[in-house]
């Protein structure tokens, strides 16, 4: 098979997956479906657009086919021309054509050109045709209101603390110039989760995002973002967030499509994508545990249920953790704009966002701003936790596994030697624990606080 035909081949299973029914030209009809993409479309001037997309009988968009391999970013003046060629006895939504893909069977890119300053940008999979429909039939694009946003709508700066304020404001500037990954630090208890809460119903209100997934790094994190949302009392309405729009902590493989904010664990996230069912002991794990059993990056495949276009902005808090080696298609997986949260960005974290820092707040800054608390630390040493020990043979030890916690006794058949950085890892060892808890109780009155 030419390179050319497997590219059409793995195009045509793709744009069938996503819901469109593929035809050639000479067999057209656009009754069958709602979206009909029809292969080698002739159009003006002489040229041949290798797919035509026609929704409810008129043509959208086209898209560009390449071998796999080929560079997909200088592509864009072709499909560009054939956006431009439509004859004009051709039912249409308007010319030149609003959507456009360049696609080569492994990786494709989209235009839309209503955009301002529009550009092409990787998308995971083709959208459906009704979201094309929607997005057609639809006055402006999700970017023309970003862009406005911050004019049209000028943020009431009343109930924010100034980083939040500024937070916001720079957010929406970065959001304005159609910056797909922003990144906002600040230091823990300075409010990153009110700021989230609060951009939410600007973005849902004001610039009509279809619905915003929340990302958190376990289950209990989840509840308490979910309070936090239903504790948001509205600035312009007065009314709490839960009151306007549906907030759902995912517990299941089913997004409310009413829902407007989803939250969520990835994992969980990666187990809807997968079509299957997630332990619920599992989505109480911190990303951080779980990926010791896991050695390489999580793959997604297409998930016609939970299509690209699902949600318009994902919010990652705690972002500083190292999902994006082992989870990253599970964030790159939906058409939507990334928002990070984090106290302390790692140089993967910086890098994954771009280097779009919007806002750094550090913990010095908030104790400045009498917004924090300083500290001081108080270490307690055991001789186990600078130097570890060793367990000998024949000793009774108790064993769980990290995932399924499942318990289980062993006896061992020789020496076990661990060092300092195993404790609290790999070895617990509940007398030492108990040792730091009671020096502390001890302490507390004395050395830590004086009366």
């Amino acid at each position: 098979m030419k390179p050319e035909e497997k590219t059409r081949e793995l195009i045509d299973q793709q744009l069938k997956n996503a819901g469109w029914e593929v035809q050639d030209y000479k067999r057209i009809n656009l009754s069958s479906n709602l979206g009909i993409a029809v292969r080698e479309f002739p159009l003006k001037g002489g040229i041949t657009a290798d797919y035509l997309l026609f929704v409810n009988k008129r043509a959208i968009g086209v898209i560009e086919a390449k071998p796999e391999g080929t560079t997909l970013g200088g592509v864009s003046e072709q499909s560009q021309r054939y956006l431009e060629s439509l004859p004009e006895n051709i039912p249409h939504y308007q010319i030149p054509l609003p959507f456009s893909y360049e696609a080569s069977g492994t990786e494709i890119f989209f235009r839309d050109i209503r955009d301002p300053e529009y550009r092409s940008r990787r998308v995971f999979y083709f959208h459906k045709p009704q979201t094309l429909q929607e997005w057609a039939e639809d006055k402006t694009t999700l970017r023309q209101r970003l862009k406005e946003l911050p004019v049209k709508y000028p943020l009431n700066k009343e109930g924010l603390r100034d980083a939040q304020y500024e937070a916001i404001k720079n957010l929406e500037i970065s959001l304005a110039q159609n910056k797909l990954r922003a990144l906002i630090q600040m230091a823990t208890g300075s409010g990153k989760t009110y700021v989230a809460v609060a951009e939410s119903y600007r973005l849902i209100k004001y610039a009509k995002a279809k619905r915003i997934l929340f990302l958190v790094d376990r289950a209990n994190l989840g509840r308490q973002t979910l309070r936090e949302f239903q504790n948001y009392i509205t600035p312009d309405d007065g009314r709490k967030f839960t009151e306007l729009y549906n907030v759902q902590l995912l517990n299941s493989k089913v997004i409310d499509p009413v829902s407007k904010v989803c939250i969520s664990t990835i994992q969980r996230m990666y187990s809807i994508l997968k079509g299957e069912e997630l332990e619920e002991e599992l989505d109480e794990k911190s990303l951080f545990e779980l990926e010791e059993k896991i050695k390489k990056p999580l793959e997604v495949e297409y998930n016609p249920k939970v299509p690209i276009e699902t949600f318009d902005f994902i919010i990652v808090d705690e972002c500083h953790r190292s999902i994006y080696n082992l989870w990253r298609q599970v964030l790159e997986y939906f058409d939507a704009f990334i928002i990070g949260l984090t106290a302390t960005p790692a140089k993967h974290t910086i890098a994954f966002f771009n280097k779009n820092l919007v806002m750094e707040y550090p913990h010095e800054k908030a104790v400045a701003d009498g917004v924090n608390v300083p500290y001081d630390v108080y270490r307690i040493k055991t001789k186990i936790s600078e130097q570890g020990a060793k367990i000998d043979a024949g000793f009774n030890v108790k064993k769980r596994d990290k995932l399924t916690r499942e318990q289980r006794w062993e006896l061992l058949d020789e020496e076990v030697e661990y060092n300092s950085k195993q404790l609290d890892r790999s070895v617990v060892v509940p007398d030492q624990i108990r040792t730091i808890i009671r020096t502390f109780k001890e302490k507390l009155f004395t050395d830590l606080y004086f009366c």
